[in-house]
């Protein structure tokens, strides 16, 4: 079988996404896309790259400046906004498939020409970050039966963490939404015809740290974006 090599966007609970992917096919290769040290070759050799969670997306990236006062000030980074760019211009370039946890989610979204609510609170929706203990929200979430989640999932409602305060408003071009919460907040974005049109899924939940790892909604996301990085490898 070909080694597969994996990137995973530099973010303070890198180790988290580290430990969950390296654990399906323990000598893979996993490179760090650090937009701290950023190398845009690095980009190139993925078989299969996943955003990760973290900062805000500052509102400048989808042309709305004036929400910077919705953002967590101190949780914002134009200078990873700038390489995420990069890794998704050469990955959509080269049709890399695209794995997206809750900011990636957001990130990827914005990238395709999509828009962000900056605060859902804010803007009338539940609360969706984590407990005041610290810990993950919960919540139930609906699936569109037509799309490719169901497909994997064969689940028309599953219960899923949340830990964010934005969320995605105006989708993408190309982008389709998944499945959302009770309140409406996006909480899983598709390519249309993803087999077709190049990979790219997008969760706005934390697959990687779910209590649950026999959930479908961790299963079907990780060896999705694993079958699919693996047929990338081959045909390169």
């Amino acid at each position: 079988m070909k080694r597969l090599t994996i990137g995973i966007t530099e973010c303070s609970k890198y180790e988290n996404y580290y430990r969950w992917v390296i654990a399906e096919l323990p000598d893979m290769e996993v490179i760090k896309l650090d937009y701290k040290n950023p190398d845009v070759d690095d980009i190139a050799r993925c078989h299969g790259v996943l955003l990760s969670g973290g900062e805000d997306v500052h509102p400048s990236m989808y042309n709305k400046a004036e929400y910077i006062n919705y953002c967590y000030v101190d949780d914002v980074s134009l200078r990873r906004d700038e390489f995420e760019w990069k890794v998704m211009t050469v990955a959509s370039t080269k049709n890399i498939p695209v794995l997206g946890v809750c900011r990636g989610l957001q990130f990827v979204n914005v990238f395709f020409g999509g828009t962000l609510i900056p605060d859902v609170i804010t803007w009338g929706k539940f609360n969706h970050s984590k407990l005041p203990d610290g810990l993950d929200r919960h919540h139930q979430i609906k699936i569109d039966p037509t799309s490719y989640l169901f497909r994997l999932s064969n689940q028309l409602e599953s219960s899923v963490n949340s830990n964010h305060h934005q969320s995605a408003d105006k989708i993408g071009n190309g982008l389709v939404v998944a499945a959302v919460a009770e309140d409406g907040t996006v909480e899983a974005i598709e390519k249309k015809d993803p087999e077709q049109n190049g990979w790219i899924f997008l969760v706005q939940w934390h697959p990687e740290r779910m209590f649950d790892q026999q959930s479908k909604m961790v299963t079907a996301v990780k060896q999705s974006f694993m079958d699919e990085a693996m047929r990338y490898a081959l045909k390169a």
